[in-house]
């Protein structure tokens, strides 16, 4: 096997960055920058810009290489940074970080040591870190890079575009779409939490046989789990975007372009349809079903069945419109009580006041 590694240098010039933004360049072309930083922290060799009118005092200060302004800024004052002008510089400055971002991650190559059997098959432009382990029969796509310390079990499909990043774990027969994004401490395709008392009470485990799959275009957090299906798969359709520290048990469905927030449970066999927007820390139960454009508040804990468009909160959840309606009670109980008390000793008093008359 041959191995061959191939790093980018990422240094830019004035120009060549003008040339990217399409922007109109104001001093040395030829000045190279290798880094980013804020305006107020621009050292030689960083890129910065200015797209905030209130950090104009320190475009005079900074030490920055080139700043990305505004077309219209006229400088008041000598410079020594480049300026590079554009329509938006804020906009412009966010396309350099795609860019870089895009060249930082542009690694290619297998290091040494790692465990590639010779029945893994992998695509063009494919990167191995060091101390990786790949399975039997893993097919690995186009442009797919793998960090250090990832573990990839047996049967393993991983698409084009894929990212995993150092330390996440990817147990057998896991199927990974186009474009997919895996965090550190990701683990995916551990067992479902299934166990069934025997008849002198103890927990038998049920073996978990199915697998996980995600589509196209899927994120998973830093520390997310999502567990394999007992039968059959867990499935998280293209799109879904889920933040860190997540769980996603067994046999779970999770429906197109729907958004989950940290620490949020979902417990197994729940389906949850597209386009939803989950908060964090929302405990939801198993073998329910949460339909489209439905918006969790976080902290809510969801335990029935949740309609189209439905908005919830609290726990148990509410209607959102009646949560804040009942909130507005939860906060004067303390005074309610208060006056119950007092009209049951007036009405006490009134009462043993008639007898005593009578």
């Amino acid at each position: 096997m041959t191995i061959f590694l191939t790093f980018v240098l990422m240094i830019f010039t004035a120009g060549q960055i003008a040339g990217i933004l399409e922007g109109e360049l104001d001093g040395n072309p030829e000045i190279a920058v290798y880094k980013l930083a804020k305006i107020e922290e621009g050292e030689t060799g960083s890129l910065t810009f200015l797209a905030n009118p209130k950090y104009t005092s320190y475009i005079y200060t900074t030490k920055a290489s080139v700043t990305i302004v505004n077309r219209d800024f006229v400088p008041e004052q000598k410079l020594e940074t480049t300026l590079i002008k554009v329509d938006d510089a804020y906009e412009a400055f966010s396309k350099v970080l795609k860019v870089y971002n895009e060249v930082k991650k542009n690694k290619v190559g297998i290091e040494e040591p790692v465990f590639l059997p010779d029945t893994t098959t992998y695509g063009e432009n494919f990167y191995l870190g060091a101390f990786s382990y790949l399975g039997s029969n893993v097919t690995i796509g186009d442009n797919v890079k793998i960090y250090p310390n990832v573990y990839i079990g047996d049967n393993v499909k991983i698409d084009d575009n894929v990212v995993i990043f150092a330390g996440a774990k990817v147990y057998s027969e896991t199927v990974i779409g186009k474009n997919c994004v895996i965090h550190s401490g990701v683990v995916i395709g551990a067992d479902g939490f299934g166990f069934s008392p025997n008849k002198d009470g103890e927990f038998q485990k049920v073996p978990q046989t199915g697998n996980v799959v995600l589509e196209d275009n899927v994120d998973v957090g830093a520390g997310t789990t999502i567990d394999r299906a007992t039968l059959g798969s867990t499935i998280l359709r293209k799109g879904v975007k889920l933040d860190n520290q997540i769980q996603i048990a067994h046999n779970v469905e999770i429906g197109e372009h729907t958004v989950i927030a940290a620490q949020t449970g979902i417990a197994g066999s729940t389906k949850i349809g597209k386009h939803c927007m989950i908060g964090g820390q929302v405990g939801i139960v198993g073998h329910i079903t949460i339909g489209d454009n439905v918006k969790i508040q976080a902290q809510s804990g969801i335990g029935r069945n949740v309609q189209n468009d439905e908005v919830l909160q609290g726990s148990p959840a509410l209607n959102y419109g009646d949560y804040n309606k009942s909130y507005v009670y939860f906060k004067k109980l303390p005074k309610i009580s208060n006056r119950i008390d007092e009209l049951e000793k007036k009405y006490s008093e009134q009462y043993k006041n008639e007898t005593e008359n009578n």
